[in-house]
């Protein structure tokens, strides 16, 4: 462990000395490549594809879509037959999927290998969640998530530039990038060690038949419900920025996408270093303070992106709402994983996945309908800077009502074995 790397995350960085751990980080560079190899390349496979870009953006919408279903079906069948297996299917699904893209040029035919690819996601995603909290607990739980969503940025970041390189080669290549998922997969096979505690596999046990009703009985108690329903929070404020963010550097303040990408890349490099802190902030503060303070933090990034002068400060406020947003995830994830047993962690972590995609795919939608409404008594510019801030507003008193709702409760998800870790 270099010395540099225990001062930037702290005392908690020796959770990189732990093997399993060390895996989820690997896979973890995987999981976001579902959407950061395709979104530069949109309007590059309009031709190949012979539909219009507008339709091309349908495989951003096939990726996700099911999440909704399969996630919470993911976090069953790990609570059943293991962290292991799922992980090592979904990662192999994921590439063989992907590099399958490379083969066809009908659009049709692709848009159901990025449905496999979604369905492959549902098994990667929420279970790394899941086995780090099955690793750690307390402050080196959110030090590991922390770290473990660096990783992730570092995907982020790394990734799409590749892809809008790799394209001008020809409009397939960006997609064999997928195949780094397949060694991948075999490295978690082989060398993973199944990180629950299952307790057996007894029909009537948490990992059984009972175990649906127990998850059920345990998401609908009032701190656990809340804490699920607040996971949404971070995921609609990152995605009302992703949404807006092109527009306002572009159409209302005359910048070009040049600089609507660098705002967002400097929003992902800050969600990356910021989440090296979590545990740090944790050990000292708990969660509920700090996961507020986050939700504020990217709050008031978010309006001041909405309302900046000029580019740079646009620029300036995309710091806070990179910190905010990717802090208050890794607080929230972070919760959830404490909140059950091995048994159940893995169900609940994919109910809180499953909301928090709920919110991430409600915030443009719903943004984009208030604006249409608010164009003409408000001009466009003067909508979008109004929702923004209706948005960034909304996250904050929501999400402090859901944080207050789950501290208030917190004794609520403990009883009969419920709950793990310090949380």
């Amino acid at each position: 462990m270099s010395l540099s790397l225990r001062r930037l995350v702290g005392d908690d960085a020796d959770v990189l000395d732990d093997r399993d751990f060390r895996l989820l980080l690997l896979a973890s560079l995987i999981s976001p490549m579902g959407a950061s190899v395709v979104s530069p390349v949109v309007e590059t496979l309009a031709g190949p594809y012979g539909v219009p870009p507008a339709e091309v953006a349908l495989l951003l919408s096939a990726f996700t879509a099911p999440g909704i279903v399969c996630i919470p079906l993911s976090g069953v069948l790990a609570d059943r037959y293991g962290r292991k297996p799922v992980l090592a299917a979904g990662l192999a699904l994921f590439g063989l999927a992907g590099v399958s893209l490379t083969l066809t040029t009908d659009f049709r035919a692709a848009l159901g290998l990025r449905l496999l690819q979604g369905v492959g996601y549902t098994g990667i995603g929420p279970i790394l969640i899941t086995a780090t909290g099955d690793l750690f607990s307390g402050a080196r739980e959110s030090a590991a998530q922390g770290v473990r969503f660096t990783a992730v940025g570092a995907s982020l970041t790394v990734f799409p530039l590749l892809s809008g390189l790799l394209v001008a080669l020809a409009w397939w290549v960006p997609f064999a990038l997928y195949a780094a998922a397949l060694p991948v997969a075999a490295a978690v096979w082989l060398l993973f060690d199944e990180s629950a505690d299952l307790g057996g596999d007894d029909d009537d046990g948490g990992s059984g038949g009972g175990g649906v009703r127990d998850l059920l009985a345990l998401a609908t108690r009032p701190r656990v419900a809340a804490t699920l329903v607040g996971r949404a929070a971070p995921g609609f404020l990152w995605f009302a920025f992703l949404t807006y963010n092109s527009i306002v550097v572009v159409r209302l303040l005359g910048g070009s996408p040049g600089a609507a990408g660098a705002l967002v890349a400097v929003a992902s490099v800050t969600s990356a270093v910021a989440t090296t802190q979590t545990g740090r902030i944790t050990a000292r503060f708990g969660r509920a303070a700090p996961t507020f303070a986050a939700l504020v933090a990217g709050a008031v990034g978010l309006a001041g992106v909405a309302l900046a002068p000029s580019v740079p400060v646009a620029l300036l406020a995309g710091v806070p709402v990179g910190a905010g947003f990717s802090v208050a995830l890794t607080l929230y994830r972070s919760a959830i994983t404490g909140l059950a047993s091995d048994d159940l962690r893995g169900g609940l972590v994919s109910l809180g996945e499953s909301v928090g995609r709920v919110g991430s795919t409600g915030a443009p939608v719903a943004m984009g309908a208030v604006v249409t409404v608010l164009t003409e008594p408000l001009g466009y510019a003067g909508a979008v800077r109004t929702v923004s801030l209706v948005v960034a507003a909304g996250v904050v008193v929501g999400g402090g009502l859901l944080l207050l709702v789950g501290d208030q409760n917190a004794g609520d998800g403990r009883d009969a074995g419920a709950a793990a870790g310090d949380d």
